[in-house]
């Protein structure tokens, strides 16, 4: 059970002070008391000046103390740092992201920077109202308080020939190598929508599909025109949770010439790319909206905002950054001296 601290009360700093006077020990104090020791060696330390306790004066500081004006907060509303933090909500930064920002722009002046902690308690500890409701809806899960996600139940299906997660190169987990992505279908009201999403692991880079309904073919005809816009050398590999829908992963490879391979069920850590990505898309498409009203066009706009935020691993350059530096690298490579 936490405890609950009270402060002395007059009678009890009564007591003291005639313990004292009977040269008692701090110990016997707090004994006779049922106080902690280190409560009344605080309160001798606070008060008893040259050495002398006197419990009238002892409670007049401490009424003095508590009507001393505390602190403000270091994003207080009116405070123009709260502002600058708002503005790069606003546009959808997540805290982590603004934090290290802040701390890059002025890494010598405390004033100028702020925790991500102190941002997110900044906003759930902020009163009930508009601005509460604005700043939340900024931040990639609108919930109400901070509380991690749960997992919903298993519906995939087995997968024919399907080739699994363990036996994929060891070049695709070390992140060093690009081309290798990670696919998923993000889903609308009532399932009746969807939309595909995918990650290049070693960027971050972003592409998303439009598809007119989640069945094999739709999914198929989808990746593969997206996909077919990167280079060749940019189409690797393609880690897949063991949806239904992509019953049809010999056909992708055909078109494509991408090899899927298939995380375990239960198994989101497995792409964990991919499902922080399709956290971060719930900011432009929410869940329970209508996916089917964004075009292409739209959905390669939405694709551009997020490859253009900075990323900490990227050490804060955007994925369409790096991304184009690698496409450079493979097409113009460094000539070699023998």
């Amino acid at each position: 059970m936490a405890r609950i601290y009270k402060h002395l009360t007059t009678q009890e700093r009564a007591v003291v002070m005639t313990m004292r006077d009977d040269q008692c020990s701090t110990r016997s104090i707090a004994k006779r008391l049922c106080r902690s020791a280190s409560t009344i060696s605080r309160e001798l330390k606070r008060t008893s000046g040259v050495g002398v306790y006197d419990a009238d004066a002892a409670h007049a500081q401490c009424q003095a103390r508590r009507v001393l004006p505390r602190r403000l907060p270091k994003l207080h509303p009116d405070g123009v740092l709260f502002q600058v933090v708002r503005h790069h909500l606003n546009l959808f930064w997540s805290p982590q992201q603004i934090a290290r920002k802040l701390k890059a722009l002025w890494p010598d002046d405390p004033t100028a920077t702020v925790s991500h902690e102190t941002i997110y308690n900044a906003i759930y500890v902020h009163p009930r109202g508009e601005l509460k409701r604005e700043l939340i809806a900024c931040l990639r899960h609108h919930n109400q308080v901070r509380k991690p996600r749960s997992r919903g139940t298993d519906r995939r299906g087995q997968i024919p020939d399907m080739q699994s997660i363990h036996i994929r190169p060891a070049e695709v987990e070390d992140r060093l190598i690009p081309g290798h992505w990670e696919g998923d279908l993000i889903k609308g009201a009532a399932n009746r929508s969807s939309v595909g999403t995918l990650v290049e692991r070693t960027t971050g880079f972003v592409v998303l599909a439009k598809m007119d309904n989640a069945t094999t073919k739709a999914v198929i005809d989808s990746f593969s025109a997206v996909l077919n816009r990167e280079p060749a050398a940019m189409r690797k590999t393609m880690t897949y949770n063991q949806g239904r829908e992509m019953h049809g992963h010999k056909i992708l490879t055909a078109r494509t010439g991408v090899q899927i391979y298939f995380a375990d069920p239960h198994s989101p850590w497995q792409r964990g790319s991919n499902e922080n990505t399709n956290g971060l898309l719930r900011q432009y498409m929410p869940k329970g909206s209508d996916l089917s009203i964004y075009s292409q066009d739209e959905l390669d706009a939405i694709a551009l905002s997020l490859n253009t935020r900075p990323r900490a691993r990227l050490n804060y350059e955007s994925p369409l950054v790096v991304y184009t530096q690698h496409i450079e690298l493979l097409q113009h490579p460094t000539d070699t001296v023998n």
